[in-house]
């Protein structure tokens, strides 16, 4: 994670509301009281939105414990009550209730004359079809309007006087001796009879119970009647036997839907709603016990039976526990606040970071009513979304403490006092804070989840265990917190780009995305000044290993160098990493003319980094990796044109500044007049590398430009050996190959003349390191005198750079 500036930068047209509540105040009135005032006024808004997210209830004399506590008292019962059913489980037993009551038949004698009729009307159309001049096609014309398929074979059996009676006797035979038995009516019944049994109605109103087993079906009676053919019978007779009875097929039983779903209601009203009945006197609940499910249950109900009876009045919301539960909620999140105030000053300053911060929280608490307000399992609540925005916007450390705020703050409230509802909220929200490193890759949010959801599973399962929660009740805690730790984390990392814009900070993920080289900024640096985007590749190589090396961000390091000489490739010509040999158009040039021109890569790379809308943490590496080092090679060519006599105004020939304002930049000052330096040494051995680092960086200390840099003396001993280490792999000694070596023989000394690439930097005066390679930074006689904004092209020739 990577800040930019504590208080919001203000535009030309004035600074912002947030911009005036964020920075130290600069007095105690009035900007000291609107700057604490703003904050408190905060703090009370939060616990007053929390108070009423969960307003007090003072008319609750019971059910005050929730699953999990230990009761501190006894309740006694004070008149009989009933405990309901869970709903789930009364609709089970009802649904069985109705499941037991046996269908509804209705007998109807008079359906086997009605089919014995039709029967009768049949065998009279084959006999007359029998009489016609065409039989055979008679019938099968009438067969055919009765959707009778019969085959050749069985119409002949129709038209046989023989055949056609004995089909005949058999048909009404069964209507008379098995129709009357009862065959079922299997239409307009959605459910299968199953075995059991059966309520019979007849025409006179009696009812009787029958076995399922008694009574016939249509296929029952099929095969009933197939036995009843002679056994000369031909299988054609039996298959024209068996169309005809189920074209004209009538039931005996018809099923009655009204009468059935009539009587299954009664029983389902019949089931009784209350789980156990609680006598006067009896205990609902025993003090120093465990309260479980049970428990809960039969204490709401008591509550109740109580305001049904008017013993439990409801006063409504009442002024003095309002204002209790209120001042419980500002005290929770005060100590919050007092972290911030006393630890984390540079967040509390940030008017926009505690804005964000409150709004996180805001959240949360809106988030827990609904979840208690549908009485979803506490799991639900999103404390992952919480935890990692905050860790990955600021730090884990931040991240836990705010975790263990919001878990204290939803498990003093009632609908969350249970130990199973905070306790996986605590160790779910403090696995994700604590899961937060480095975000550079998207797919980090499947590790955040797996881990997230291991929390869950690991405490839910605990508690499971502990307090002998049903393996149902497990399982569905389960389920939501799964769910909870996909969407929290997606939230939260969908969300990133909103929260870093309206906070400013910058985020690993976003500084990736501004070192792609393929961005416009960097691409023309490429294109239009090659020899400067070298140097940027260098010294940002350089300032990611020391920045690493003592806790520093060395992305950010990295990421800043690329940007930190943009302003150069607008004039490239004038510094001297991107001119030709020989060439330097300085030499015609005034020193004020000169020194303006080094100037003005400074305030042209700011403004190309505001048109770019370069992240303001990166637009500070411009001003900052020059701070306020004077451009001394052109000041002392200025007062030696100018004479003694005449006055040279040094704030001309000094770089706009501010000095490094956090270790970054000041590691990359340091880096960039390193890295140049070293480029110039004839002979790069450890000892001389060793030497420039010392001069350049101690001259740096001496000019005071790390003074405002957050960076220790130990820090400092750090980067050197740090840059030695780095730069003695880069500039080693290499072999001279005999097909190249004329190509690689010492020139004369000063005849490469290009220096290190900035104005007075200082090049290879001597081959003595202590006569002054790399320069500190001061007109020290005694040392290399260098123009102390370190190493960066100016286009004068680094043997001019040395001062007399």
């Amino acid at each position: 994670m990577t800040r930019s500036s504590g208080a919001p930068r203000s535009t030309s047209a004035g600074p912002t509301p947030l911009a005036r509540l964020s920075g130290p105040p600069r007095n105690r009135w009035p900007d000291g009281a609107i700057h604490h005032g703003s904050r408190i006024g905060l703090l009370l808004l939060l616990a007053l939105s929390v108070t009423l997210l969960f307003p007090p209830d003072p008319g609750r004399e019971v059910a005050r414990f929730q699953a999990g506590m230990v009761a501190d008292e006894d309740v006694i019962a004070s008149l009989t009550f009933g405990v309901p059913k869970n709903p789930d489980d009364l609709e089970r037993e009802r649904a069985a209730a109705a499941a037991s009551v046996p269908p509804t038949f209705r007998l109807e004698p008079e359906a086997a004359l009605s089919m014995r009729a039709s029967l009768e009307n049949f065998f009279q159309l084959a006999l007359d079809a029998q009489e016609r001049a065409d039989p055979d096609r008679a019938l099968s014309q009438g067969l055919s309007d009765l959707g009778i398929a019969a085959s050749v074979a069985q119409r002949n059996l129709l038209l046989t006087d023989d055949s056609r009676a004995m089909l005949r006797s058999t048909a009404i035979r069964a209507v008379e001796e098995l129709l009357p038995l009862g065959v079922l009516d299997e239409s307009g019944r959605q459910e299968s009879l199953g075995p059991g049994r059966l309520l019979v109605v007849d025409p006179e109103g009696e009812e009787r119970y029958v076995s399922r087993d008694s009574v016939m079906t249509s296929v029952d009676f099929y095969q009933r009647v197939a036995r009843l053919l002679p056994p000369q019978a031909s299988s054609e007779g039996d298959e024209l036997l068996r169309l005809t009875l189920i074209r004209f097929m009538n039931p005996t039983l018809r099923f009655d839907a009204e009468a059935t779903e009539r009587d299954r209601d009664a029983a389902r009203r019949a089931v009784p709603t209350n789980r156990a009945t609680v006598l006067q006197g009896e205990a609902v609940v025993r003090a120093n016990q465990q309260v479980g499910e049970t428990e809960v249950e039969r204490l709401q109900a008591y509550e109740e039976a109580l305001r049904a009876a008017g013993r439990l009045e409801d006063r409504g919301l009442q002024a003095v526990p309002f204002l209790g539960s209120i001042l419980l909620n500002v005290l929770i999140l005060g100590a919050f606040g007092f972290l911030l105030f006393f630890f984390r000053s540079e967040v509390y300053h940030n008017f926009r970071w505690v804005l964000l911060q409150a709004l996180i929280i805001f959240t949360f608490a809106v988030a827990a009513g609904v979840v208690a307000a549908n009485q979803v399992p506490p799991e639900a609540l999103p404390i992952a979304f919480a935890a990692l925005a905050v860790a990955v916007l600021w730090d884990g450390r931040l991240a836990l403490i705010l975790v263990g705020v919001l878990t204290v703050l939803v498990g003093v409230q009632l609908p969350f006092q249970a130990v199973h509802a905070w306790a996986p909220v605590f160790i779910a929200g403090a696995a994700a804070a604590l899961s937060v490193r480095a975000v550079r890759r998207r797919a980090q949010t499947w590790i955040f989840i797996a881990i997230i959801a291991g929390a869950y599973l690991a405490s839910i399962g605990a508690l499971g265990i502990v307090t002998g929660r049903e393996a149902r009740t497990v399982g569905m805690a389960l389920a939501w917190a799964g769910g909870n730790a996909v969407v929290s984390a997606i939230l939260a990392m969908g969300f990133l780009p909103v929260f870093e814009w309206f906070t400013r900070i910058t985020t690993d993920q976003t500084l990736l995305e501004w070192a792609d080289p393929n961005r416009p900024l960097l691409k023309r640096l490429s294109m239009e000044a090659p020899g400067t985007y070298a140097h940027t590749i260098n010294v940002a190589n350089l300032s990611e290993a020391a920045a690493n090396a003592i806790g520093a961000n060395g992305l950010l390091c990295r990421v800043g160098v690329y940007y930190h000489d943009v302003g150069k490739m607008l004039k490239p010509q004038y510094f001297i990493e991107n001119q030709p040999a020989g060439r330097n158009p300085h030499d015609k040039l005034k020193p004020a003319t000169s020194a303006a021109l080094v100037r003005e890569h400074v305030t042209e790379g700011i403004r190309l980094a505001r048109e770019a809308k370069l992240p303001d943490v990166l637009t500070d590496f411009i001003p900052e990796h020059h701070g306020t080092q004077e451009i001394a090679y052109f000041l002392d060519r200025a007062r030696k044109e100018a004479g003694e006599a005449a006055e040279v105004k040094v704030a001309d020939y000094r770089y706009p500044g501010p000095k490094p304002q956090s270790r970054e930049t000041a590691i990359v000052m340091l880096a960039d007049s390193v890295e140049s330096a070293t480029r110039s040494l004839k002979d790069p051995t450890p000892t001389r590398v060793r030497s420039l680092i010392e001069n350049i960086v101690d001259g740096k200390i001496r000019a005071g430009q790390l003074d405002e840099a957050p960076l220790t003396l130990r820090e400092v001993g750090i980067l050197k050996r740090q840059f030695e280490k780095v730069l003695a792999g880069l500039y080693h000694h290499r072999i001279d190959y005999p097909t190249t070596k004329h190509l690689t023989q010492a020139q004369a000394p000063g005849a490469d003349g290009e220096g290190d690439g900035e104005v007075g930097d200082a090049g290879p005066a001597t081959a003595d390191p202590a006569q002054g390679e790399g320069g500190t930074g001061d007109s020290d006689p005694g040392g290399v005198e260098e123009d102390p904004s370190g190493p960066e092209g100016n286009g004068v020739p680094a043997e001019a750079g040395r001062l007399p």
